[in-house]
């Protein structure tokens, strides 16, 4: 193995272990600033290690104890400066250096660390924008440059919310717990979306050599499931099952052999996971048999459950989606939602009538970097047979997006037009 490819190996494991392994730090430390510190020292000693020694039978578990034992050392050297202190007659403080019981922690395993690290993330003591971004470091393992894409926003914004957000929880004592009554209703909302953010973070990588990353995918969806036990009269909560129960059922239709993007429209259903798509039906009916006005999570389920009752992508209900996007619009306003509602505007009306909301929406700074934008409008302009331009808008798509699945699928497009633009 090449260090190229051992240095790969260990970004593979590490995207598929971090949150297990800051989750169950911080359950050790009740410090998710210190969990997070000593995991990354773990993936420091991996990258120093690894590439000559291999990858190690059980990685997750090597990266655990390395990471013990970097947290050992530091509450050791806690209780060794203090001693030095009282040696020199310093008055003895309350002590914030005794050695947790790692050993017994280790034993103590609990199989939800992770959602009680996100209901930590969810503190009402950070704001929405802090827990997002918090979250998407912790739980998904992205660099700040990947979170500041993902929230179209500056890197040095981001980073400076992350570190905050980190001494925010600190100096808080936020427990490490899973809350009750009326704060576990308080710090719902949060949780699911942060279990939306995972993913769709493992559903469409923000960057990376693959399209997806399953992992998220399933933890996501083993996180709403837990979820669902627990708030089992919260229409929203099975309405975020649902939607990702049938979004799951999909991916194995998303992607070609060679790993490259299949879109919705072309997928051979007869892949999609019926198990899955019965799965999100059930939930979905369940939360309307909750009652109420269908919120964010649910209506997103309804546009889910239309495309899945649709036995081919001609016989979808483009009509009745776009009037789901425009309700959802209007409980969530979003230029993205505004964005999926031109597409199935499109779909139903024409691609002449989706372009020009596409260009109203163009005019909006929030979208300026955000690469879905040109690449719906280079579709959108292939319809209508204006191929170079359409050319134009996906080489700009593949320069917005880090994915490279994702780029060389967009730049493949934008060859095709500009092969159709010379033939005519």
């Amino acid at each position: 193995m090449t260090p190229n490819d051992s240095y790969l190996a260990i970004d593979a494991v590490w995207r598929i272990e971090s949150a297990k392994l800051v989750a169950a730090l911080t359950r050790m430390t009740q410090d998710v600033g210190l969990a997070e510190d000593f995991a990354q020292e773990a993936l420091v000693a991996a990258l120093q290690q690894w590439p000559d020694s291999g990858i190690p039978p059980k990685p997750g578990a090597w990266l655990m104890a390395t990471a013990k034992h970097r947290a050992v050392d530091y509450f050791r050297r806690g209780q060794m400066l203090e001693r030095k202190h009282q040696e020199l007659g310093q008055k003895r403080e309350e002590s914030e250096s005794t050695v947790p019981d790692f050993e017994s922690a280790m034993d103590d395993y609990i199989e939800d660390d992770v959602l009680r690290l996100i209901f930590i993330a969810c503190h009402p003591v950070l704001s929405i924008d802090s827990q997002a971004a918090l979250t998407l470091r912790l739980l998904c393992g992205l660099t700040t440059e990947e979170i500041a894409r993902a929230f179209l926003a500056g890197e040095a914004t981001i980073a400076q919310r992350i570190v905050r957000a980190k001494k925010t929880l600190s100096d808080s004592k936020v427990p490490f717990e899973v809350p009750r009554g009326p704060e576990f209703a308080t710090r719902l909302n949060s949780v699911l979306q942060v279990i939306y953010l995972i993913f769709n973070e493992g559903y469409t990588a923000t960057s990376g050599p693959n399209l997806t990353r399953d992992a998220l995918c399933e933890e996501a969806l083993r996180l709403g499931r837990v979820l669902a036990t627990l708030a089992p009269e919260e229409p929203e909560v099975f309405g975020l099952v649902s939607l990702m129960e049938i979004h799951s059922s999909r991916r194995a239709a998303r992607v070609n052999e060679a790993g490259e993007p299949i879109l919705l429209l072309e997928q051979d259903r007869t892949k999609w996971d019926d198990l899955l798509i019965q799965r999100g039906f059930a939930a979905l009916k369940r939360a309307k048999e909750l009652g109420g006005t269908a919120g964010f999570y649910q209506l997103q389920a309804e546009i889910a459950s239309c495309h899945a009752r649709a036995r081919t992508g001609t016989e979808t209900d483009w009509a009745r989606i776009a009037d789901f996007y425009a309700t959802l619009a209007a409980v969530m306003p979003s230029p993205v939602v505004q964005l999926n509602r031109a597409v199935a505007i499109s779909m139903a009306s024409g691609p002449g009538a989706g372009l020009k909301l596409i260009d109203q929406l163009a005019l909006r700074t929030a979208l300026q970097n955000y690469h879905l934008l040109p690449s719906v409008r280079g579709d959108l302009l292939e319809k209508l047979g204006r191929h170079a331009e359409a050319a134009d808008e996906f080489e700009r798509a593949a320069t917005l997006t880090s994915n490279i699945r994702e780029s060389q699928f967009l730049l493949n497009r934008a060859a095709i037009c500009q092969q159709l633009s010379k033939n005519l």
